[in-house]
């Protein structure tokens, strides 16, 4: 029995729309980069892009468990010594609230040109409205607490 490997030309990509209200951002990130990666189809390839665009709408409306929103830091660094600037969790969802969602979902895609590429098919909204209805996406309910 051969193996099959899919190729760019054979692969279909579908639009799904995930709506984020009350999701815990990990786990809603995890099943985001299986989508965007491809790993939900049997066509999986790991050196070809084989996954679906993802819009999320309600990104401000995400969740942490515990104490995270107040304990959660993030760090970027300027480029100049001692240029590291931290911010807090909750201060970045009253200002970007899809930063949260697109840095979980940015560091469980692979570090690479491939990453890259299916990083770019993941598109955020804080609100309920976004502007790809001209692609007919689907609507996918995503059973996590």
């Amino acid at each position: 029995m051969k193996t099959l490997f899919a190729k760019k030309s054979e692969v279909s990509q579908k639009w799904l729309v995930i709506d984020a209200d009350g999701m815990v951002v990990g786990r809603l990130a995890s099943q985001v980069a299986k989508i965007l990666r491809g790993k939900h189809k049997p066509v999986f390839t790991p050196h070809v892009d084989t996954g679906d665009f993802v819009v999320i709408v309600n990104a401000d409306k995400v969740r942490f468990t515990g104490n995270k929103l107040a304990d959660k830091a993030y760090f970027h660094h300027s480029g100049y010594p001692g240029g590291i600037k931290k911010e807090v969790a909750a201060d970045i969802m009253k200002k970007a609230p899809e930063r949260i969602l697109f840095s979980a979902i940015r560091g469980m895609l692979p570090k690479n040109r491939l990453g890259r590429r299916q990083l770019s098919k993941l598109k955020l909204y804080s609100g309920p409205e976004h502007p790809h209805k001209a692609q007919n996406p689907e609507t996918l309910n995503i059973n996590i607490q």
